[in-house]
């Protein structure tokens, strides 16, 4: 593959996973964080950005994302992606960056209210872009990625060499354990689920250069998740030290959202409101071009639906959902998002696994339920519904339950046991063991 249609796809996935979201998470940290930040950052960076990177490489090495699912009953499997395709797509993740790009967009130049007109206009240009799936890497990775890091970098040169204020004292949990505090708002950031479905749209951009070998495309995705890793991270601590040095302008507990918009005006004046918005509306649509991509082109494979008319609902039902605004949007999708995080990390591990040995159907579903049940006993505390009772009894008797991340060691050690298991020729037989072997994964 040319170094440029590597920089390009590169540049792509960096773009597909900036949302406003990962904008408007790290200044809320490192306002908090404070002189801390540095430590803080090193935790967030591991689980906001490794993680994800992680899958990337993963799902390079299996060869297609398919295969991630390859050894579940075929019913499990098209649930999962169902389900996952749904939730960060026209359910979530794009209505949410729809309301988001006008919030902060649109909404603060104008009185009255435009989110109807805005998210009918955001929609039809989604659709536009995403039409045509092989115009996807030239225009995301070529024009609209090095733009918006061009205006991301104005404004973290911005802060380095000009701050509105110093760090301060760290606050809170960063008091005493700034390390885990950071990797838990990573792992809040959930980029590790939206990995997945973006790897539809990364694999199949390699695959369009013309690397069709099983070494080529692990190959090839690896270098994309150092670009995507370097990249990110780069934004991930400009805006964390944006928040730091926003003493003299906001106070703890504020939403990263307003930091930002006070910042940028601080910083540049009135153009700052104008610099924010075009950051804000170029990060939502690239996430939702790519969204609107991984969704159609699952249907397009998985039902054999055409991609324009699959596309065409998608965008139709986000802009739809959008006008219910953030707050019922979170409300309905947020449970199942928090539930599906860690059964798509757990499945990227088995995957793991599953490139190097023999796996049976055994291994995939077991490692599915343990961290959907322990994923959901996170989610319920995540969301502040466990009962005073049991969230005490959980407290004691789970490990990392205060990390909400009580299904990850459950979920390793039943990965360990079914893989051993798997190796024995008595349970093999029972239970269907797969040649699962890298040099055996046939190219999609």
């Amino acid at each position: 593959m040319k170094t440029q249609d590597l920089l390009a796809i590169g540049l792509m996935t960096f773009a597909l996973f900036l949302g406003a979201g990962n904008l408007i998470f790290p200044p809320a940290m490192g306002l908090d964080a404070g002189t801390s930040l540095t430590s803080a950052m090193s935790g967030f960076l591991v689980t906001a950005v490794g993680l994800p990177a992680f899958t990337i490489i993963v799902l390079g090495r299996i060869g297609s994302t398919n295969n991630l699912t390859k050894a579940l009953p075929k019913w499990l499997a098209t649930t999962f992606w169902v389900l996952l395709f749904t939730a960060i797509g026209p359910a979530f993740g794009m209505p949410r960056a729809v309301t988001v790009a006008y919030e902060m967009g649109l909404k603060p130049f104008f009185k009255a209210d435009h989110l109807v007109a805005f998210s009918i206009i955001f929609s039809a240009l989604t659709l536009l872009l995403a039409f045509k799936p092989g115009n996807l890497v030239s225009f995301i990775g070529k024009v609209m990625t090095p733009a918006l890091i061009l205006l991301l970098a104005g404004l973290g040169l911005a802060a380095f060499f000009s701050p509105l204020g110093l760090p301060a004292a760290p606050y809170g949990d960063y008091q005493h354990s700034a390390v885990t505090s950071g990797l838990i708002q990573g792992y809040m950031t959930m980029d590790a689920i939206a990995a997945v479905g973006f790897g539809w749209v990364i694999i199949q951009a390699i695959k369009a250069k013309g690397v069709i070998s099983q070494k080529g495309i692990a190959s090839v995705s690896f270098k994309v998740a150092m670009i995507y890793f370097v990249l990110m991270g780069g934004c991930y601590i400009a805006m964390g030290y944006v928040g730091a040095t926003s003493t003299s302008i906001a106070t703890h507990g504020m939403n990263g959202s307003v930091i930002l918009t006070r910042y940028v005006a601080g910083e540049f004046g009135a153009y700052g409101q104008w610099l924010l918005a075009a950051i804000i509306i170029m990060a939502c649509l690239t996430t939702t071009v790519g969204l609107t991509n991984a969704c159609a082109e699952y249907y397009q494979q998985t039902f054999k639906a055409s991609f324009g008319f699959t596309a065409t609902i998608i965008v139709v039902l986000t802009g739809i959902i959008a006008n219910f605004g953030l707050n019922d949007i979170l409300k309905v999708s947020l449970p199942a998002i928090l539930v599906l995080c860690p059964v798509a990390i757990a499945l990227v591990f088995a995957s793991l696994t599953a490139s190097a040995t023999h796996v049976s159907t055994l291994t995939h579903t077991s490692v599915l339920v343990t961290a959907m049940v322990f994923g959901t006993i996170d989610a319920v505390s995540i969301l502040g519904k466990m009962p005073t009772d049991l969230n005490q009894f959980f407290n004691d008797a789970l490990p990392l339950y205060q990390a909400h991340a009580s299904w990850l060691l459950p979920t390793l050690l039943i990965l360990f046991m079914t893989t051993i298991m798997g190796r024995l020729p008595i349970v093999a037989r029972k239970f269907n063991v797969v040649d699962y072997r890298l040099d055996s994964v046939t190219n999609n």
